[in-house]
């Protein structure tokens, strides 16, 4: 096992098990850990709560972010995570449907890593789940972000 994790944060059960088959198939050694509403992430993140045991839910090293969450959206889990000491600098990809420009535009503006579209495809999904592997080992933005690496904001930090 990995001494990564990876933290999803998705309220559709249906693209939680996706993502685990595709993290299965493609082989990744990471550790995945989901909760599926925005509050559940903000509370993952600090260690509160059911959370508190850092042994079953350790800090993530990356995080994949869906938009339309229940409780608190993407955006208010992220504008939390850029705001608060020791979580400035998580990697975070939003992993959503929408392929909205202004959602594309405040996710660039709150400092995401990058922004990936769910895949219409399994097959699609295993590319994102390959490149999220590159990105974790070898530091390279996914290839499939919706702006090119070199805008990225992580290289503004």
């Amino acid at each position: 096992m990995s001494n990564y994790t990876v933290l999803l944060v998705e309220d559709n059960e249906s693209d939680v098990l996706f993502t685990k088959r595709a993290f299965l198939k493609a082989g990744l050694p990471h550790r995945l850990q989901v909760v599926t509403n925005g509050r559940a992430a903000i509370q993952y993140l600090s260690g509160a709560g059911a959370f508190a045991d850092r042994e079953k839910h350790p800090v993530p090293s990356h995080l994949l972010l869906d938009l339309k969450l229940p409780e608190k959206s993407g955006f208010e889990v992220l504008e939390w995570i850029r705001s608060s000491p020791g979580l400035q600098d998580l990697h975070v990809s939003i992993l959503t449907s929408s392929s909205e420009s202004a959602d594309i535009h405040r996710a660039k503006q709150l400092r995401a890593d990058c922004y990936l579209v769910k895949p219409m495809s399994f097959a699609g999904l295993l590319e994102i789940v390959a490149s999220l592997d590159e990105w974790i080992r070898a530091n390279r933005i996914p290839p499939a972000s919706m702006w090119p690496a070199e805008s990225t904001p992580q290289s503004s930090r």
